[in-house]
């Protein structure tokens, strides 16, 4: 068998392959069950400042195809995530991108200033789509300007990859991804949960405690690959793929709409092995259509045969 090639490049991050675990659907613990130097990379659960204690309860719930959740990035806050979190990745190979979340520009930057100086933190993601506190509560992501002054301020304070995770629920994502590759992003995350509801009708009350929540899983994959091709047509720096990859295919998919990597979330939930079976369909899929180098998938959707009037 031919040896394939799956590395693929962020910024100037280096990933052994394209598949990482989305923010929130991984942990320490999980070591037990497979060698975490398999992955292109791990993503721990976003981290705030300080301490949070996550929405109430019930905070998960199943619906057809998928889950919705509302967890409220339940965090220990920063001082733990550097004592504990980071160093507990250390023995791995694999680069640690710390996922962080903020109430404001300046508190961003003050996080990112000290995690991204912190040795053994190969990167930054952004997490954009959680609600600005300063902003009538409206996501940092959902506005260009602000996430272009997040960003940029992001980018001034640390050296490693910074990668932006939009939102969806917003009317032009092209538009928020290019603000956030103008302000000087490495790396965009297309992207977060949808907002969802689900109620229940015997007892009549939204399943979810927060009411609402973000929608995961194999019903939204669909949109997920639009928002990656749409968002890969006006911008040119990688994009981390991620919502509803349930096995290799999917991934793949993501990867011809434009990806250059792939996150895994709620497919973990239900198969903790999810991602590294997902590594080795890749590896099959290469082999069967004689491709040498992951890359040469990236953004090679061929819709040469769709007419004008299919296009968007």
């Amino acid at each position: 068998m031919k040896e394939l090639d799956l590395t693929v490049q962020i910024g100037k991050l280096k990933l052994k392959n394209p598949i990482m675990p989305a923010s929130g659907a991984f942990g320490h613990e999980m070591e037990s069950l497979f060698d975490f130097n398999q992955l292109g990379a791990v993503v721990p659960k976003s981290i705030t400042k300080y301490p949070r204690g996550g929405n109430a309860t019930p905070r998960v719930c199943e619906v057809n195809a998928g889950m919705i959740n509302s967890i409220g990035i339940q965090s220990k806050g920063l001082p733990y995530y550097l004592q504990h979190t980071i160093p507990a990745y250390a023995s791995y190979t694999t680069p640690l991108i710390a996922s962080i979340s903020a109430d404001s520009i300046d508190e961003y930057a003050e996080m990112a200033e000290v995690i991204g100086n912190t040795e053994g933190v190969s990167g930054i993601e952004l997490n954009i789509s959680c609600p600005n506190l300063k902003g009538d509560g409206k996501a940092f992501g959902m506005d260009a300007d602000i996430s272009y002054k997040l960003v940029e301020k992001v980018k001034g304070v640390t050296d490693v990859p910074v990668i932006a995770k939009l939102t969806p629920n917003v009317t032009s994502i092209q538009e928020i991804a290019r603000a956030c590759e103008d302000a000087g992003a490495d790396g965009l995350n297309v992207a977060n949960t949808i907002l969802a509801m689900a109620i229940d009708i015997h007892t009549r009350k939204p399943k979810i405690g927060n009411v609402l929540g973000g929608i995961s899983g194999p019903a939204i994959k669909p949109i997920i690959v639009r928002l990656i091709y749409q968002v890969r047509q006006v911008c040119s720096i990688p994009i981390i793929g991620c919502g509803g990859v349930m096995n290799a295919e999917d991934a793949i998919e993501m990867i011809l709409a434009g990806a250059t990597a792939v996150q895994v979330g709620t497919a973990s939930f239900i198969n903790p092995l999810a991602m590294i079976e997902i590594i080795d369909g890749i590896k099959d899929y290469m082999n069967e259509y004689n491709v040498n180098h992951v890359t040469e998938l990236i953004g090679a959707v061929d819709n040469s045969s769709l007419s004008a009037e299919c296009s968007i």
